[in-house]
């Protein structure tokens, strides 16, 4: 099976500019291909993870990775799938950023002996001289065009800036600039990132008479359709201060039955032959071994084997009721503060289980919450804390209260 015929089998493939072209490059290991991040944050989420993945993949295939850092273009801000503008950062939150990022995606991408390549956009986006880049690029784009793709037409009522109108424009450059300097002929990346992708072949054919190719990865979506890497506190981080392995395995432990199968195709390095044989028996009790094995997997892969394994094990501990694992989530509580008890919906947001004091109020009438065991439905409850207690959210979510 070639690099190719195992990212088809695995449901990666997305959209293509030229699939033969695209299949013999990475399959004889000749692909230079870059993926664009922009340093919205100072971690990588569920949302980066696939694109690591791939980055990974093609990687062990003999291809050589180019990580396009976003410190121009996270100046300015993608407006491809958002209904608001982002929010504008400095330059040093960027940097910031930045050094985060790297840091995390050495756990996936070999920096070693030129094998990859860590760049940043900010090193030629921000010199530019806006007349000269105007000269340079302006005459290969048509506003008809670019309003024609989905990224720019879901703003349209709500209203797009020039601000970020230029964002395909600055994409577009990047691949150029990265054709010229790195011999990168390849862009790859989510699915929602086409139309930008497009505008950097175009360019590169238009200035230069040259083919360069682009792919994008199908999005990583629920039976639902709705993008999965969100729990109510927010994103899964990558980051274990952000995201602890425990939560990280924990949601994917967790995830729906109709996704386990996908997800392990999609993410996991497990022999896609083994996960379709699974696949053929999967009912019943043989669901929760798939969605240990994912967790597992994945844990293992972001936060390393030491924490997977504790984190399996906790899971064990706590599901099985053999009593509390040191390693579940936790949260200290000031004794001074809180000497004469804790009303439940502080304690609920205190520990980050629920972002409003409303959520926690319909979580607790709706019988979703339960302290050593006792479910608690008054949602004027006091909570008296002697040393620790443990909250039991829904079925699934278990967390720790210890008083300091």
């Amino acid at each position: 099976m070639t690099v190719f015929e195992e990212l088809e089998r695995r449901g990666l493939l997305a959209q293509l500019t030229d699939k033969e072209e695209i299949e013999e490059l990475i399959n004889d290991g000749k692909a230079t291909f870059y993926i664009g991040f922009d340093p919205t944050a100072d971690s990588l989420h569920v949302g980066h993870f696939m694109a690591l993945c791939l980055m990974k993949r093609l990687q062990m295939a003999g291809n050589k990775p180019i990580v396009l850092l976003g410190g121009g273009t996270g100046m300015i801000g993608d407006p491809s799938g958002k209904s608001d503008m982002r929010k504008m950062m400095t330059k040093e939150t960027i940097q910031h950023n930045v050094d985060c990022f790297l840091k995390q995606m050495s756990r996936f991408i070999d920096f070693s002996d030129g094998k990859a390549i860590a760049v940043n956009n900010a090193d030629w986006l921000l010199n530019l001289n806006y007349v000269e880049l105007l000269r340079e690029v302006g005459p290969h784009f048509t506003v008809n065009r670019m309003l024609s793709h989905e990224c720019y037409k879901q703003r349209w009522d709500k209203g797009l800036t020039f601000f970020e109108f230029n964002y395909m424009i600055m994409q577009s450059y990047d691949f150029y600039r990265l054709y010229q300097d790195y011999g990168c002929n390849m862009q790859f990346g989510g699915d929602d990132q086409w139309a930008n992708m497009l505008g950097g072949t175009e360019l590169i054919r238009r200035k230069l008479g040259k083919d360069a190719y682009a792919m994008t990865i199908t999005l990583l979506l629920n039976s639902e359709s709705k993008k999965m890497g969100k729990t109510e506190k927010g994103a899964v981080w990558l980051d274990p201060e952000k995201t602890s392995p425990y939560e990280f395995f924990q949601y994917w432990r967790n995830v729906a039955d109709a996704d386990v199968i996908k997800c392990l195709k999609m993410l996991t390095f497990v022999p896609v032959e083994q996960i379709e044989e699974m696949e053929q028996h999967l009912e019943g009790a043989e669901f929760n071994k798939a969605k240990e094995l994912l967790a597992y997997e994945l844990t293992a892969l972001v936060h390393g084997e030491e924490e997977a394994k504790k984190a399996l094990e906790t899971s064990k501990a706590v599901f099985s009721g053999a009593g509390v694992s040191e390693n579940m989530p936790t949260t200290e509580i000031a004794s001074d503060k809180w000497s004469n008890g804790i009303p439940v919906l502080d304690l609920l947001v205190e520990t980050k289980l629920v972002p409003t004091k409303s959520e926690g109020r319909r979580l607790v009438q709706q019988g979703g919450i339960s302290i050593d065991s006792q479910k608690i439905t008054d949602p004027k409850a006091v909570i008296m804390i002697q040393n620790e207690i443990v909250i039991r959210k829904g079925k699934k979510v278990f967390h720790k209260v210890i008083l300091k």
